[in-house]
Parts: structure tokens; C-alpha cells; sequence
């Protein structure tokens, strides 16, 4: 089953400095279908302005991943990690035993795009830690690259491997493509594990056979072992997390 969301479909939050796209639930929006999906708990779609930044605040006991999809990501928080990260790029923050932290457009001038997601954690009160990597486009062409995989003893035996991947604590995982215009590529899951898919740029004419999804549309797919994703004439950047489903 596919179940596409086109980008009109999803709730709409702007709050001058920022805008977003919530996919699930999230601060004062509240959706009884669309609460959560499997492990994944939050996924937005966020654009801060130039030179915005999102104060400090306090999470536990989620791992909190950012993909970039445009600009420059800036991350602080009250461990004292810090860095820039550019499009492609990935990172875990484990927000377990309690963290601060706060997401900043780097830049002054450009607007910043990063997709927010967060996965609940196999296990509670985890020490705070970040983990970060950049993959270039090369990693990224035609192929779904995990970009993030579950950190050792937290995945099963069918969990994909990737040594130099961003680690999550969870039996989770997000792939990333850039697919060149008309590419195709199948996604295979695991049974028991459903996908959600995400158009960062571009566009897919082909989910299986639910149809097209434009850029910033998403599908949720269950019951499916595999999938094939085509791209338009214009090509698409595409990521998916598959997890558990409950």
C-alpha cells in the first residue's frame, strides 16, 4: 500500500522567521492520522531566514536527525558541539538523558532548508551525543545510499550496513538519492518495515503504482517489499526512512 501526500496536503506553519511543512503532529498541530509513522516521530520540513536562529531548547529521549537540504545548517547546544553543515549533509543528535540545542541558519545573506526528523530511541536516557558526516553528490547519484543506519547492537540481522554512515539508536534507517532525470531505482524493505518517502527536490512520475509525487510531497509505504521510484525530466532528490512498523 502507498499512500502519497502531496505537498497541499500537509499542514502549513509560518512564523515570519521561519516556515515550515509538519508531516505529523507537532507543537500546536494536532492530526489523529497522522500521529507518528512506526519509530518516526516527527519529520518537518523547515526554512529558517537569513540569519535566523532557533533558541536554545530542551529535548529528551528522541534521536534527533537533520538532513540539509538547502543553505547552511549552523548547530549549537549546551555540550559545547557546534559546525556548519552544507546540502547532503546528516546529523544524529541523541537527546536521551536531556539536551539543549539549538538549529541556525549559517548564513547572513541565503535562506537555509532542513528536513528535522525524530526517531524514538530503542532505549531511554541515552547520553548525549551528535554525529555528523557530509556525502557528496557522487555517493548520493542513482543509488539509495544509507546515510544513516542502526548504531551497533540496536539494529537486526537484516539492518543494512554502512561503516561510514551516521549512526542512530534504533532499528532505523534513511536513505538518500539524487536521481538524474528519468533514472530509476527499486527500494526494497524489510518485512515488517514500512518507508516514508520524501521528494527534496524534483520530481518522482513513478511511487509503484500510486502515481507522480511532485517536490516537498511524501508517501507513507506499508506491505510493500519492493518499489520502484522514477524520476521526471528534471530529476529528484529523494530521501527515506524505513522503520519498524507497530
Amino acid at each position: 500500500m502507498i499512500q502519497l501526500r502531496p505537498p497541499e496536503s500537509l499542514y502549513h506553519a509560518d512564523g515570519g522567521w521561519f516556515s515550515a511543512n509538519w508531516h505529523f503532529s507537532f507543537d500546536t498541530y494536532r492530526d489523529a492520522a497522522n500521529t507518528q509513522f512506526g519509530d518516526l516521530r516527527v519529520f518537518n520540513d523547515d526554512r529558517l531566514v537569513p540569519g535566523a536562529i532557533w533558541p536554545m531548547h530542551p529535548h529528551r529521549n528522541i534521536e534527533g536527525i537533520t538532513y540539509v537540504a538547502e543553505g547552511t545548517f549552523r548547530h549549537a547546544d549546551s555540550m559545547g558541539n557546534g559546525g556548519v553543515l552544507l546540502p547532503g549533509s546528516v546529523q544524529r543528535a541523541t537527546l536521551g538523558a536531556g539536551m539543549m540545542h539549538s538549529e541556525q541558519n549559517g548564513s547572513e545573506a541565503e535562506p537555509m532548508r532542513f528536513i528535522q526528523m525524530w526517531i524514538m530511541p530503542a532505549q531511554l536516557d541515552l547520553p548525549p551525543s551528535v554525529e555528523q558526516r557530509s556525502f557528496s553528490d557522487e555517493e548520493r547519484r542513482n543509488v539509495l545510499r544509507p546515510v544513516l543506519v542502526p548504531a551497533p547492537g540496536f539494529g537486526g540481522d537484516s539492518a543494512p550496513s554502512a561503516p561510514d554512515a551516521v549512526t542512530v539508536h534504533q532499528d532505523a534507517v534513511l536513505y538518500a538519492s539524487l536521481l538524474d532525470a528519468g533514472a530509476a531505482l527499486t527500494l526494497r524493505l524489510r518485512v515488517g518495515f514500512g518507508g516514508y518517502l520524501f521528494v527534496v527536490h524534483g520530481a518522482l512520475e513513478r511511487v509503484g503504482e500510486a502515481g507522480s509525487l511532485a517536490e516537498a510531497g511524501a508517501a507513507k509505504i506499508t506491505d510493500e517489499s519492493e518499489v520502484e521510484l522514477r524520476a521526471g525530466p528534471s530529476g529528484a532528490e529523494l530521501i527515506v526512512v524505513e522503520t519498524r512498523l507497530r
